[in-house]
């Protein structure tokens, strides 16, 4: 199969989409499968022998470290040499505009493909941590109008699925993240990284978060752990637009702020630490949560978007609803190192059973049956029913911004 992949974020950057779309490119390709990216622009032209096609691009001024690109006409140039079997984009903001626009729809878009658009984030409830909670509302019709061009929505759990269908997106199937567990192993525990991370204090308890420094997250709330559990020290991995103020909020605490770690320091940086923090309630997933504990970690995590679909409470991890129940459940971990170590043989042995080599067969599958669908619709296609006035002026709506498209991605 060949698949055109579209992105509004791709390496040098680092978070869970970017992993989860470099595993898949990676497992696609040693499967045989050929895929063409269309990205931000970042330096690099080929990933695992896929071509990167780069988009020249601005930092977001709320978010510096995210690149946005704006489709070019050259895109259909490229796609079109390319000819790929299916498109998938993963959540079309700006660059994804192209990926709905040459697939998808009844008659399947531009370029005559199916269409797979993939769900990674949680915009509506990432709004109120910006101050703009007064929009979600008026973002589901922006969100039901590009996943209504898709042959299907993929989710990375159940949750989102259900959030979808609860606000009138249909055709929505479930795409599973996974992890690496040979990378991700017990065995990379590491007396100098335990001891760079806890400040030179690697007697002490050492609680570990690991993720995007922005304000989703919800890290401010470990504030409180910290100050109920005075033993323990906290180590931050992974950096951000908040940075600064969490630096400013946790003043005086015991915290190391690590910066991004990759590769074996990452691995590291699991395997040493003691305890893992999840605090934010806008995880689709969390792909972290299953690196920890493929690393041999309790988790102690909000219970909250795709989480709890990891962690069975009480035997491979800890759910909380609240601060109060997040303090309790790391101090009874903290005095038994026995308890520790059971949770995290069970968290081990859940985590390796959601390997990337079968989340990618299922997405597989799932082309599979995108490609199906669209013939079939092609198929059945019909002439369009007579319109009502209102029905006609949304039309020439449609019609008017199909035309700026075409001007845009001829």
């Amino acid at each position: 199969m060949r698949i055109a992949l579209f992105t509004e974020t791709f390496l040098p950057k680092v978070d869970g989409i970017v992993t989860t779309l470099c595993q898949t490119v990676k497992q696609l390709t040693s499967l045989g499968h050929a895929v063409l990216i269309v990205a931000p622009a970042g330096g690099i032209d080929e990933y695992e022998h896929a071509r990167i096609l780069g988009m020249k691009g601005r930092p977001f001024a709320l978010y510096p470290h995210l690149t946005l690109a704006l489709p070019r006409a050259s895109i259909r140039k490229a796609v079109a040499e390319f000819k790929p079997d299916l498109i998938h984009v993963a959540d079309p903001a700006l660059l994804g505009i192209a990926g709905l626009y040459y697939g998808g729809g009844r008659h399947g878009g531009a370029l005559r493909l199916p269409l797979v658009v993939s769900y990674h984030t949680d915009l509506p409830k990432y709004l109120h941590y910006y101050g703009l909670g007064v929009l979600e509302r008026s973002i589901w019709p922006i969100l039901r109008t590009r996943h209504s061009r898709a042959t299907i929505n993929l989710c990375t759990s159940a949750a989102m699925m259900e959030q979808l269908e609860v606000h009138r997106i249909a055709n929505v199937a479930l795409w599973p993240g996974g992890v690496d567990c040979d990378r991700f192993h017990p065995g990379h525990r590491s007396a100098e990284m335990r001891a760079r991370l806890s400040g030179g204090h690697p007697k002490s308890p050492l609680l570990l978060y690991v993720g995007r420094l922005s304000a989703e997250k919800g890290i401010e709330g470990l504030r409180t752990i910290l100050e109920a559990l005075p033993e323990a020290r906290l180590a931050l991995v992974g950096d951000g637009p908040h940075r600064q103020t969490l630096e400013r909020h946790f003043a005086g605490l015991p915290v190391f702020f690590a910066g991004f770690l990759h590769g074996e320091e990452l691995a590291a940086a699991f395997a040493s630490s003691d305890i893992f923090l999840m605090p934010s309630r806008t995880e689709t997933l969390g792909l972290v949560v299953l690196e920890a504990m493929a690393s041999g970690l309790p988790v102690v995590a909000a219970r909250a978007g795709g989480i709890p679909e990891m962690i069975k409470d009480g035997v491979s991890g800890y759910l909380f609803d609240h601060e109060a129940g997040a303090i309790e459940r790391v101090r009874r971990l903290i005095a038994s190192s026995e308890l520790r170590s059971a949770v995290g043989e069970q968290a081990r042995a859940s985590a390796c059973h959601c390997s990337w080599k079968a989340a990618t067969e299922m997405l597989l599958e799932q082309y599979r049956i995108a490609c199906d669908q669209q013939l079939i619709s092609a198929a059945h296609s019909s002439a369009p029913p007579t319109l009502s006035l209102a029905g006609r002026a949304k039309s020439v709506v449609g019609r008017t911004a199909l035309f700026a498209a075409r001007k845009l991605l001829p």
